[in-house]
């Protein structure tokens, strides 16, 4: 008598495996595809350090903070007319920050403090998770 060896496995077998699968994805998805949203706002405070520490050192040799009309470009170029930026050693960044979503930071200079702003991922005032503004003063 032949004995005949199944190879293999059989469908309840493969769909139980498939249902496990499928299960532990569930579980474990939803916690990775946050941490996207969650690297970016990181990110935009790191940044925000990063702007401001080049700031400070604009100031340290400028004895004032650019003007909110002079923005961040004055970190990358010294700003032209501008008497209080006669000692300016720079650049104190590279290029223009942009927070991960493609947008420039926002700054305002308002005489004696100044803030940094990105607006989050839709780019405009307000919003809440991802789309909520990171400023300088959080």
């Amino acid at each position: 008598m032949k004995h005949q060896i199944n190879r293999g496995f059989s469908l309840i077998e493969l769909l139980v495996v498939i249902a496990i699968l499928a299960a532990i994805a569930g579980l474990v998805a939803p916690q990775l595809l946050g941490r996207g949203d969650q690297a970016k706002i990181d990110l935009v405070k790191s940044d925000i350090n990063t702007i401001e520490t080049a700031l400070d050192m604009y100031r340290l040799d400028n004895y004032a903070y650019p003007s909110t009309d002079q923005g961040l470009d004055a970190l990358m170029g010294q700003p032209s007319g501008s008497p209080e930026a006669k000692n300016w050693k720079g650049p104190y960044l590279k290029k223009t920050p942009q927070d991960p979503w493609g947008n420039e930071y926002a700054y305002i200079n308002n005489g004696n403090a100044y803030e940094i702003i990105s607006y989050g991922s839709d780019g405009r005032d307000g919003g809440e998770g991802a789309a909520a503004d990171i400023n300088s003063a959080q």
